[in-house]
C-alpha cells in the first residue's frame, strides 16, 4: 500500500462510521462474489481487513452497532420457526432423540480425538461442549474444569467448521429432507452454522436455529451429568 493510500486509510478509520460502513460494502461486495463463487465460505470481510493492514480492534470499534444486532436477529430466528410449525410438530418425537443423540456424538467424538492424540485432561474438558453457543459452552467448561477461553475459541472455530462444510457434508451423505439437514447443523455447529443454514431454506434455517438453542439446553443437561459419573 502507497504512503499516500495508507494516509488516506489512517484518516478515515478515525471515523467510528467507517467500521460499519466498511461492514456493510462488503457484506455486499461478499454476498455478490459468495453467488459467484458457489456459496464459498471464505467470501467475508477478514480479506479486506488483511488488505487495508486494519487491526479486528479497530474494525471492531466502529461497527459495534451490527454487534448490537446480533441479539435481535437472535429473536428473530423464532419467526421462520413458526412459519415451519407445524413441520416441528409433526417431526417432535425423530428431532428430539437426534438432538440427544446429536448433542452427545459432538462432545463425545471431540473428546474421543483429543484422547487419542494425548490432549491434556483440561483441554478435554474445554472441548466437550464445544458446539453449543458461546455462552453457555463457557458456562458448562468452568462448571466442569475446563478453561472458558478456549472453550470460547473452539465454539468460535466449530461454528466456522460447519458453515463452511456443513452443507457439503449434507449432500456428501445424501440428505435431502431439509429438516434433517438444518437439525444436523444447527447441532453441531450453533449460531454460525445456523446462519449458513438459512442459505440452503427457511426449513433448514428454522430447524437449524431450534436445534441450536436445544442444544445448548441438552449439553447443559448432559455433560455435568456426564463428567460427575465418569471422573
Amino acid at each position: 500500500m502507497s504512503a499516500g493510500v495508507r494516509d488516506i486509510w489512517v484518516y478515515l478509520a478515525a471515523s467510528p462510521l467507517t467500521g460499519l460502513t466498511l461492514t456493510l460494502l462488503a457484506y455486499q461486495v461478499g454476498r455478490w462474489i459468495h453467488l459467484r463463487c458457489a456459496g464459498n465460505a471464505l467470501a467475508n470481510i477478514a480479506g479486506l481487513l488483511a488488505v487495508t493492514e486494519t487491526d479486528y480492534a479497530t474494525y471492531f470499534e466502529g461497527a459495534q452497532f451490527v454487534h448490537f444486532l446480533l441479539g435481535p436477529a437472535t429473536v428473530a430466528l423464532a419467526v421462520p420457526l413458526y412459519r415451519q410449525f407445524a413441520q416441528v410438530r409433526r417431526s417432535a418425537t425423530a428431532l428430539l432423540v437426534a438432538l440427544v443423540v446429536g448433542s452427545l456424538t459432538a462432545a463425545a467424538s471431540a473428546v474421543g480425538i483429543a484422547w487419542a492424540l494425548g490432549a491434556s485432561e483440561t483441554t478435554m474438558l474445554s472441548l466437550a461442549p464445544k458446539s453449543a453457543t458461546a455462552p453457555i459452552a463457557m458456562a458448562i467448561a468452568e462448571d466442569i474444569g475446563g478453561l472458558p477461553s478456549l472453550t470460547a475459541v473452539l465454539v468460535i472455530l466449530t461454528g466456522i467448521t460447519g458453515a463452511a462444510l456443513g452443507s457439503w457434508i449434507v449432500r456428501l451423505v445424501r440428505v435431502r429432507d431439509d429438516r434433517a439437514a438444518g437439525l444436523a447443523i444447527g447441532v453441531a455447529s450453533h449460531g454460525i452454522g445456523t446462519a449458513r443454514a438459512f442459505q440452503l431454506s427457511e426449513t433448514a434455517g428454522a430447524f437449524s436455529g431450534l436445534a441450536m438453542g436445544l442444544n445448548g439446553l441438552a449439553t447443559a443437561l448432559l455433560i455435568p451429568i456426564l463428567y460427575r459419573l465418569l471422573f
